[in-house]
C-alpha cells in the first residue's frame, strides 16, 4: 500500500460499493442460513455444522493480513452466525407461561445484541488499513502552519509542565507553530464567583500558570465563562488563533517529538481530509490491570480498540476523533464553528458531523503519545461513564443510521460505536439467566441437547474463533467480560437515565495523578458481593438438580447451564480482585527502558544501563561498583545521549535506593531527577516521554496470542487469587502492611 494508505478521491464509491455488496452478500447469507436451520435430522446438521466448522479453522490458519483468506473467514463466520440467529429465533422459544416466555424474550434480546455487535464489528474488520505517514516537503513555507492546544481543568503544573514541553518540542519547521495552554480553571468566571477559596485558588492557578507559559515560551490562554465544558475550551482558543491545522492533546498525553512530522504530510495529500487520529498509549495500568497485576503481561484494553478497530474503521472513511493526540484542519472545522457541543462526547460527535458533510478522515496506527489512565476504579467508573452517556446521546440525538450523507458503511460503523455501550444490559442478562432456569426452573431456552450441539456449539466456535482471529494478539478471550461486568452495574443506571432524558448528561472531568497510600476495598465492589452470592447458590441449586433429575433429558441442559455458571463464576472472581484497590505511591509511573548511559559519582564514572524511566525518576543496572561508594554519596549525574541527532546530555540525579544482587555483581540503583534549569527539565522530557520506539517496543512485548481455553485457565487463576486476596484482607484488614513489609526487606533507602 503507498504511504498515506488508500487514496481519498475515490473513497466514498469505494466504500459505497464494497458496502452494497457485503449487504448483499448479508441478505443472500441470511436467507440461506434461514433455510438450513429448518427442523431437519439434527444428525444432517451437525454434520453440516461440523462442515463450517472444518472449513473456519482451514481459513483461521492463514495469516489474518491475506485479505482473501480474511474474507472467506469472516464469511464462513458470518454465516454460522446467521444460522444460529435464524434457529434460535424460530426454535428456540416456546411459550410454556408468562413468567417463562418474558424470561426467555429477555434473554434473546441479550444475544440478539451480541450477534448484532459481532456481524457489524465482522464488517468492519474486513479489510483493515495501515498507514504509513506521508514526508514533509523540504520547503519550511510549504507545510501548514498548526496550533497545538492543550486544554486543562484541574490538572496540576506538574503534570501541565511536562505536557507542555512535550508539545513545544516536537520537531516542526521553525515559527509555523505555536503551543496554547487552554485553561478552564483560571476562567473569570472561577476567578470572581464561588466560595472565597475557590476564588483565591482560581486566581493562584492563573497566576502560576500565566507564568508558567511564559518561562516554557507557550501562550497562556483562558476565557470568561465555562461554558461547554472541553468543547467551549477548545473552541475559544479556535477562535482566537488561526493556524492551518490545529493539534489537540489532553492535558496528561504527552506528544513524542515525531508527532507533527508523521501526521501533517497528510493533509497535503488530501485537501478533504479533516482529520488525522493517532493512537492513545498509557504509561501507567489502569485499575484493573494494576490490582490483578497484568500489566506487563497483558496486552491494555484500550489496544483491541486503538490497534485493530480504529485501523478497520479507516479503511470505510469512518475513524474518529478521540478527543486527544489528534491533528485538525481549521477550514473544514470553521464550516461546524468549531467542535460540536450537543453530547458530552464532542469528539466523535464533531467527527459524525464532517464526515456526514463528505470530509475524509485518516488513522496512524503508531503510538506517537503517552498519557495516564485513571489510577482509581472511582476515576476509571467516572470515565467510562461520561463515554458511554455521550455515545448514547450520539444515538439519541444523531442518530448515524439516519443522518443524511453518510454512507451506508459509516452509518453502521457509527452505529455500532455507539450501540456498543448498551453492552450493560446483556452484560447483567447473562450473569442472571442461569438463575432463572437452576433456581426457579423457568424454560428460557428450549432445545434438545442433539440441536444445542449442532446449531449452539458452532455458534460459540465461531464467535471466539472470530475474536481470537481479529484480536487475539491485543485483547485475550474473556478479558472483555471482565471490564464489561465491572462497569455494566454502574453504567446501566446512567444509560437508562440519559435515554431518559437524552440531553441531561453534563461534562465530568476524570481525576488525573492520583496516588493511593495504601490497599483498600474499593466502595464499588458492594454489588458484586451480591452478585456473587447469587452466582454461588445458584451454582449450588443446579448441582442440587443435577442429582436430583425426574427425566434424563432433563441432565443436559442443566449441566449446560452449569457450565454456564462457572464462566460467570470465574468473571466475578477476577472483577472482585480487580476491586482491592492497591497502594500506589509513585505519581508518575516507571516504564521499562533500555539505554546505556554513565553514572557519574562525585569524581568516578560507572557505565550502566537504564532499565525503567518516568518524569519523576529512573532505575538504572551498574556492575562492578563498590557498594561502599553509594555511602558517601546521595546524589550523582546521569550522562546520556537524547534524541535522534544522538545530544550528550547530563542530569542531576538524587539517589533513592538500591539493591545488591550477589550473584551477578550487579546494583540496581533507583533514582530521582533533581534538576536544576530548564534545559535539563526539557532534556529530561525528551528521554522520557520524547521518542515512541519505546511504546512500539513495550506493546510489542505483551503481544502474544493465547488459546481460549488457555485465556480461560489463565483468568481462572488470576480470579482464584486475586478474589482470595480480596477475600482475606476483608475479613483481616490486615493488608496495610503487606506490601510495606515486603519493600522493607528487598529495599535499602538513602532517605533519613
Amino acid at each position: 500500500m503507498p504511504a498515506g494508505g488508500h487514496g481519498h478521491g475515490s473513497v466514498r464509491q469505494r466504500t459505497r460499493g464494497l458496502g452494497l455488496v457485503a449487504c448483499i452478500w448479508f441478505l443472500v447469507a441470511l436467507g440461506f442460513a434461514y433455510v438450513s436451520s429448518g427442523q431437519t435430522d439434527p444428525r444432517l446438521q451437525a454434520y453440516f455444522s461440523a462442515g463450517l466448522v472444518v472449513a473456519l479453522f482451514f481459513f483461521k490458519r492463514i495469516n489474518p493480513a491475506k485479505r482473501i483468506p480474511r474474507v472467506f473467514f469472516l464469511a464462513i463466520a458470518t454465516f454460522i452466525v446467521l444460522r444460529y440467529l435464524c434457529w434460535r429465533v424460530l426454535f428456540t422459544v416456546e411459550f410454556t407461561d408468562w413468567v417463562s416466555f418474558t424470561c426467555a424474550l429477555i434473554l434473546l434480546l441479550g444475544e440478539l445484541y451480541g450477534m448484532a455487535v459481532l456481524l457489524i464489528g465482522n464488517f468492519i474488520n474486513l479489510s483493515p488499513v495501515t498507514r504509513e505517514p506521508v514526508p514533509l516537503p523540504d520547503d519550511a513555507q510549504a507545510v501548514p502552519t498548526v496550533d497545538v492546544y492543550v486544554p486543562s481543568y484541574n490538572e496540576s503544573r506538574a503534570i501541565l509542565e511536562v505536557t507542555l514541553l512535550a508539545a513545544s518540542q516536537m520537531r516542526y519547521p521553525e515559527g509555523r507553530k505555536n503551543v496554547y495552554l487552554c485553561d478552564d480553571g483560571g476562567t473569570d468566571q472561577k476567578c470572581n464567583t464561588g466560595s472565597p477559596e475557590s476564588r483565591i485558588a482560581a486566581k493562584q492557578r492563573r497566576a502560576e500558570l500565566t507564568q508558567l507559559c511564559e518561562t516554557l515560551g507557550v501562550h497562556y490562554m483562558t476565557r470568561s465563562k465555562n461554558l461547554h465544558a472541553k468543547a467551549g475550551n477548545i473552541n475559544e482558543a479556535f477562535h482566537k488563533t488561526s493556524g492551518d491545522l490545529i493539534a489537540i492533546f489532553d492535558a496528561d498525553h504527552m506528544p513524542t517529538e515525531e508527532f507533527l512530522e508523521k501526521t501533517v504530510g497528510l493533509f497535503l495529500r488530501d485537501p478533504k481530509l479533516f482529520l488525522v487520529q493517532t493512537p492513545h498509549f498509557f504509561v501507567n495500568p489502569d485499575p484493573i490491570e494494576k490490582n490483578l497485576g497484568t500489566f506487563y503481561q497483558m496486552p491494555s484494553e484500550n489496544e483491541m480498540f486503538y490497534r485493530v478497530i480504529q485501523r478497520g474503521l479507516d479503511f470505510w472513511n469512518s475513524s474518529f476523533f478521540c478527543g486527544s493526540g489528534a491533528l485538525m484542519r481549521r477550514e473544514h472545522l470553521n464550516v461546524t464553528n468549531g467542535l460540536s457541543g450537543d453530547t458530552i462526547t464532542e469528539d466523535a460527535e464533531t467527527a459524525l458531523t464532517l464526515h456526514a458533510l463528505g470530509y475524509n478522515s485518516a488513522y496512524i496506527a503508531i503510538p506517537l503519545l503517552s498519557g495516564f489512565a485513571p489510577e482509581t476504579m472511582g476515576a476509571f467508573i467516572k470515565q467510562r461513564i461520561r463515554w458511554a452517556q455521550g455515545m448514547v446521546q450520539i444515538l439519541l440525538l444523531k442518530c448515524p443510521l439516519f443522518i443524511r450523507g453518510l454512507s451506508l458503511p459509516q452509518r453502521l460503523c457509527y452505529f455500532n460505536s455507539c450501540f456498543f455501550w448498551f453492552f450493560p444490559f446483556s452484560r447483567i442478562i447473562y450473569l442472571l439467566a442461569p438463575s432463572a432456569f437452576l433456581f426457579f426452573g423457568l424454560r428460557i431456552f428450549a432445545a434438545n441437547w442433539q440441536t444445542f450441539l449442532a446449531y449452539a456449539v458452532p455458534y460459540l466456535i465461531a464467535v471466539f474463533s472470530v475474536s481470537n482471529y481479529l484480536y487475539g494478539k491485543v485483547r485475550w478471550a474473556f478479558v472483555s467480560e471482565v471490564y464489561e461486568l465491572l462497569q455494566s452495574v454502574y453504567i446501566l443506571p446512567a444509560i437508562l437515565s440519559t435515554i431518559l432524558n437524552p440531553r441531561a448528561p453534563t461534562f465530568a472531568v476524570t481525576p488525573k495523578g492520583e496516588t493511593l497510600t495504601q490497599d483498600f476495598i474499593s466502595p464499588l465492589a458492594n454489588p458484586f458481593y451480591v452478585l456473587a452470592a447469587l452466582n454461588v447458590a445458584t451454582m449450588g441449586a443446579g448441582v442440587y438438580r443435577l442429582f436430583h433429575v425426574v427425566h434424563q433429558y432433563d441432565v443436559y441442559p442443566i449441566a449446560i447451564t452449569l457450565f454456564w455458571g462457572v464462566v460467570n463464576t470465574v468473571l466475578l472472581l477476577a472483577t472482585l480482585g480487580a476491586l482491592r484497590e492497591r497502594r500506589q505511591l509513585r505519581a508518575t509511573h516507571r516504564m521499562p527502558a533500555s539505554v546505556s548511559a554513565n553514572l557519574r559519582l562525585g569524581e568516578q564514572v560507572f557505565p550502566c544501563r537504564i532499565v525503567d524511566l518516568s518524569i519523576g525518576g529512573c532505575g538504572m543496572i551498574v556492575r562492578d561498583v563498590p557498594q561502599r561508594i553509594f555511602e558517601t554519596n546521595k546524589t550523582g549525574q546521569l550522562e546520556v545521549t537524547i534524541g535522534e541527532e544522538r545530544v550528550p546530555t547530563v542530569l542531576n540525579l538524587q539517589l533513592r535506593n538500591l539493591r545488591v544482587n550477589d550473584d551477578t555483581n550487579e546494583i540496581a540503583v533507583g533514582a530521582a531527577f533533581a534538576h536544576q534549569n530548564l534545559d535539563e527539565v526539557r532534556a529530561k522530557v525528551r528521554l522520557v516521554v520524547g521518542n515512541k520506539q519505546r511504546w512500539i517496543e513495550f506493546q510489542k512485548k505483551r503481544e502474544s496470542r493465547l488459546s481460549v481455553f488457555g485465556a480461560f485457565v489463565s483468568l481462572a487463576y488470576l480470579g482464584i487469587n486475586a478474589s482470595w486476596s480480596h477475600l482475606t484482607y476483608l475479613l483481616t484488614n490486615a493488608g496495610e502492611g503487606i506490601t510495606g513489609k515486603a519493600r522493607s526487606r528487598s529495599t535499602q533507602t538513602f532517605e533519613s
